[in-house]
């Protein structure tokens, strides 16, 4: 249970595992035909993985310019591990150049029209064919994500709410082009978001990867955001509120926990406020330097905490 992490954290948090770097070969890779388009997925199994057991699954979508077959390297291999140890088993999917298209059109390539390419249609088909196929628990279907990937995982949670019962973005939020929007029921919303992110603004305003470059859309604030989904799902106002204590004293973050309860359904919305982190996963590695992406903070696993919050809400 995710309680039981951040109670545990109190007393020792929890460092990033010494892991293997998964190969081609821990992946099972499968396509749909998508309205024409063939659109591909990596699947990692857990061991002793049976179809007859309802395994959880989650969908981890990699953020723009990314790739599905390097989303687990991107979070230091910590993803893999984190679900092998819970039986959870994960789809990695390819977007379409690269790229979801998550209801911000400005962020596209000029010619991506997504009109052509329905990702939302590819994300439940891919559900579907999970459920039928390998015998996974339709209750306890999730989406996680970073950057673009993020922006997705939120848009799930607006339009595919009656399949997925728990998202959580890392550096993403509500986008302008979704704000009106709402889910058909209640969901359990985690947002991990660093607040010196330097492209998806904590504050909200324009994402832009650069300060000259152009806008990739406007997004809402982390907390509006927080406080559209409290409002969907009927949370208590006040939220209960952990301080991590300083396990790094040299990554310059610090992590406040904010659990809003209450809720309709048995669901829960968190925020993991990363005071000083970046545009990165907390518990990754660096991927470019951090005068352009901000600081990876190494106070938190994420892949165990999201995990772990996600197992704690099932449908």
């Amino acid at each position: 249970m995710y309680r039981r992490y951040l109670l545990s954290a109190l007393i020792l948090v929890v460092l990033v595992a010494a892991c293997r770097r998964p190969n081609a070969a821990d992946y099972v890779t499968e396509t749909l035909d998508i309205d024409g388009v063939t659109r591909t997925y990596h699947i990692h199994f857990p061991p002793e993985f049976s179809k007859t057991d309802a395994a959880p699954l989650v969908l981890a979508l990699h953020g723009g310019g990314g790739q599905g077959l390097k989303f687990n390297q991107s979070t230091a291999d910590t993803l893999i591990p984190a679900a092998e140890a819970q039986g959870v088993v994960l789809v990695f999917p390819e977007g379409i150049d690269n790229q979801w298209c998550d209801g911000r059109s400005e962020h596209l390539a000029d010619d991506r029209n997504c009109e052509d390419v329905d990702d939302l249609a590819f994300l439940s088909a891919v559900i579907d064919h999970m459920i039928a196929d390998y015998g996974v628990d339709p209750a306890s279907v999730y989406a996680t994500g970073i950057s673009n990937g993020g922006f997705m995982s939120v848009r799930l949670a607006v339009d595919l709410t009656d399949k997925i019962a728990a998202v959580a973005p890392v550096a993403a939020q509500l986008s302008v082009a979704l704000a009106d929007a709402a889910p058909s029921q209640p969901i359990s919303v985690m947002i991990v978001n660093g607040t010196d992110d330097p492209i998806v603004p904590f504050d909200g305003g324009e994402v832009r990867l650069f300060d000259f470059s152009r806008s990739r859309g406007e997004i809402l604030s982390t907390e509006e955001t927080i406080e559209r989904f409290r409002g969907y799902d009927g949370c208590a106002t006040t939220p209960d509120v952990v301080e991590l204590p300083d396990s790094d004293a040299e990554d310059g973050t610090a992590v406040t926990i904010e659990t809003y309860t209450g809720c309709a359904n048995n669901t829960e919305v968190v925020l993991v406020r990363v005071v000083g982190g970046g545009h990165t996963w907390p518990g990754g590695q660096p991927y470019l330097s951090p005068k352009l992406v901000g600081v990876v903070s190494q106070e938190i696993n994420a892949s165990e905490l999201i995990l772990d919050f996600f197992l704690d809400h099932a449908r």
